[in-house]
């Protein structure tokens, strides 16, 4: 299912601004209208009024690396220690490498807890692209403590800073089924697999939610550099320019020198 972008968030000007407008519907989803019963729902599923969680957290998530013919696919979760912990946070689509790599070290800085992991070429191929994207995502909410998830680790070690328990308040208790957590995903889907009534989906969300800035930014830095890593595993093929996409340097490459174990074989191009 295909969800909409929340109407609070439609004529939001900045990432900082989205990220407080999503803050306080985590504190109190009913004075938004009630669209989602994120934390107000008991265990027959029922709302109730009285139902607080102001102590909620938001933790913003996002992918790279979905349309690429060679290398993993890359998603990050990130909790950010304020909205404006960052004040340059934006989509990494509209930043240049040079300006990404720059803000690298500053965005881990900005985040109270981030988690980056991946799921390789391989299982691309057996599970499909969304899966994998979904895979990756649930990896790195698993790396910061999200319970009753148990997936395998990936091919990459994941990087990880901190944890949810590590920044959640403990002020306000929550059930086992409600972690305080608000998961904002970038997109249009929910995670696939994990609470749905804790998920908000943002279309465009890396450029309207700063913690889901944070996760492009991250996600996108690293994956890059493990690409760099592949050109030097395999020279000619330009992943290092490219990034696995499918430009014409690549297609060419592919002519002369042949697919490598870094390609997806589900992405061949028929032009091959």
């Amino acid at each position: 299912m295909k969800f909409k972008l929340p109407a609070f968030l439609e004529n939001i000007e900045s990432p900082v601004e989205g990220e407080v407008a999503l803050r306080k519907f985590a504190a109190n989803p009913l004075a938004f209208g009630g669209d989602l019963d994120l934390f107000s729902a008991g265990a027959n599923g029922a709302r109730s009024e009285n139902a607080s969680y102001g102590s909620a957290i938001v933790v913003g998530i996002d992918e790279v690396g979905r349309g690429p013919l060679a290398g993993p696919v890359v998603a990050c979760a990130a909790v950010l220690k304020s909205p404006d912990a960052l004040l340059t946070l934006n989509d990494s689509k509209k930043l240049s490498r040079p300006k990404r790599e720059a803000m690298f070290d500053a965005v881990k800085d900005a985040c109270a807890c981030y988690a980056i992991a991946s799921a390789s070429v391989e299982e691309i191929d057996e599970i499909n692209i969304l899966e994998a994207d979904f895979l990756a995502m649930r990896r790195a909410l698993q790396a910061l403590g999200f319970p009753d998830l148990n997936e395998t680790a990936p091919e990459i070690p994941i990087e990880v800073k901190g944890s949810f328990n590590a920044v959640m308040p403990d002020s306000v208790p929550a059930p086992p089924s409600c972690p305080k957590i608000l998961i904002a995903v970038d997109g249009n889907l929910k995670i696939d697999k994990m609470p749905q009534n804790i998920q908000m989906p943002i279309v465009k969300g890396d450029g309207r939610i700063a913690s889901i800035s944070a996760a492009s930014i991250l996600a996108k830095v690293f994956r890059d550099r493990y690409m760099d890593k592949l050109e030097e595993l395999y020279p000619g093929y330009g992943f290092d320019k490219h990034a696995g996409y499918g430009t014409k340097a690549h297609l060419d490459a592919i002519r002369r020198q042949g697919f490598t174990p870094a390609h997806r074989k589900s992405f061949h191009p028929k032009s091959l």
